[in-house]
């Protein structure tokens, strides 16, 4: 079947699940959910596959860790599934009413945008995130995830569209496309079809994106983030949570690439960061004035501090005071999560105010930048742009709006 088989599929279905009920689409939730537990032994064997083709190909530890599903991942994966059902219908909303000087009612209500392409890369949860909120929402998707991680994603494309159609909801509502790359351009050519492209993935997929898409698009973009530790930082607690922002999951977005630490307290924290990251082995690439208080570091390059590095990797860098750590960080940094350690008000508020990231922290890891953990069941992707949506984006940020003017048989004069 051609691609373009896909996306006239993917319209109709879109037209019959805009008009879904709300018990119709937790149905097909609750369903999913079930389905998910019943056949875990046959998604951990396709996952099995695609981790064994992984490693003969020599990808990486923290590419393996995104990759890899296991019981406890797939449980997570089914309490996102159930807290999407719980979450109040975001179609058909209304936003905004009032009564116009000519007697017209108008309304502003919510709408779903109708097929939402998703290009992704490595993780199979994401199949699942995609999928639970595209249909809550009432859009149909197309999913485009990455070569190494085909088996999984087939396998869970399988497990929704078998919930879908024990709901008697269209089928191709939610769809697995071809893995090869060529396929990205011919998705992004797909204007008839398609009403929004959402990129998951690093700097290069996000320039292919805007330098070929003939259809709008929202960037989940690349995620360096940044710690600083002010010198007023309790450092016994700052080292527990950079340990928990680098190590507790190297390979996501939210997992921190830099830490800033203020030149006041850079001889007594830095040793005391290197002796627990060293638990986990982590390289540190450091700039001069941090590299004297370290045993283990090496000499950072320019690149480094603009290097998502995914892995058990992090660059370090000393600063003056907070403003410098602010400067560096919008400088650097690529408008994901920042977080600074410290007890000053004064500082913590001009932090917050002025870094300009879609979620900015104080005293906590960057870890909880999230969709499961901010309350919103789970994501599509983290969105880095101020268009539309920033941050998680969830239910909400998956639709759109329509005015709806009813009347009395007026006319302009």
């Amino acid at each position: 079947m051609s691609l373009k088989a896909n996306f006239i599929q993917a319209k109709k279905a879109s037209q019959i699940l805009a008009q879904a009920s709300t018990k119709q689409k937790n149905l097909v939730l609750k369903i999913l959910a079930q389905e998910l537990k019943k056949q875990t032994k046959e998604i951990l064997k396709a996952n099995q596959q695609d981790l064994l083709a992984g490693k003969k190909i020599g990808l990486n530890e923290a590419f393996l860790d995104r990759l890899e599903l296991n019981k406890n991942r797939i449980n997570g994966i089914i309490e996102s599934v159930q807290q999407v059902q719980k979450l109040s219908d975001p179609v058909n909303q209304v936003l905004e009413k009032r009564i116009l000087y000519n007697g017209l009612k108008l309304k502003k209500v919510s709408v779903p945008f109708g097929v939402i392409g998703v290009i992704y890369e490595s993780r199979p949860n994401v199949t699942i995130d995609v999928a639970i909120l595209c249909l809550k929402s009432g859009n149909a998707c197309l999913l485009k995830g990455g070569p190494e991680a085909n088996y999984s994603n087939q396998a869970l494309t399988k497990i929704i569209q078998t919930a879908l159609r024990k709901a008697k909801l269209p089928v191709p509502a939610v769809q697995s496309l071809n893995p090869e790359k060529k396929t990205v351009a011919e998705l992004l050519q797909a204007k008839q079809f398609v009403d929004l492209i959402i990129p998951r993935g690093g700097p290069g997929l996000i320039k292919f994106v805007e330098e070929n898409s003939k259809i709008p698009f929202l960037a989940a973009g690349a995620g360096i983030c940044h710690i600083f530790v002010d010198d007023s930082a309790d450092l016994k607690n700052a080292v527990e949570i950079v340990f928990n922002a680098k190590c507790q999951r190297p390979s996501v977005c939210n997992a921190i690439e830099c830490v800033i630490v203020h030149e006041k307290i850079a001889g007594k924290f830095l040793p005391l960061m290197e002796q627990k990251l060293l638990e986990k082995t982590t390289e540190l690439l450091a700039d001069k004035k941090s590299l004297k208080f370290l045993k283990t570091g090496a000499l950072a390059q320019a690149k480094d501090f603009d290097t998502e590095f995914l892995d058990y990797k992090m660059a370090v860098k000393t600063v003056q005071d907070y403003q410098e750590a602010i400067e560096f960080i919008n400088q650097h940094g690529t408008k994901h999560s920042e977080s600074i350690l410290s007890k000053n008000k004064k500082h913590i508020q001009a932090f917050l105010r002025q870094v300009d990231s879609a979620a900015v922290y104080a005293n906590s890891s960057t870890r909880f930048t999230d969709g499961f953990e901010f309350g919103l069941g789970a994501e599509i992707g983290i969105s880095t742009s101020k268009f539309h949506a920033r941050g998680p984006m969830a239910l909400k940020e998956l639709t759109t709006y329509k005015y709806v003017i009813e009347g009395k048989g007026q006319i302009r004069n």
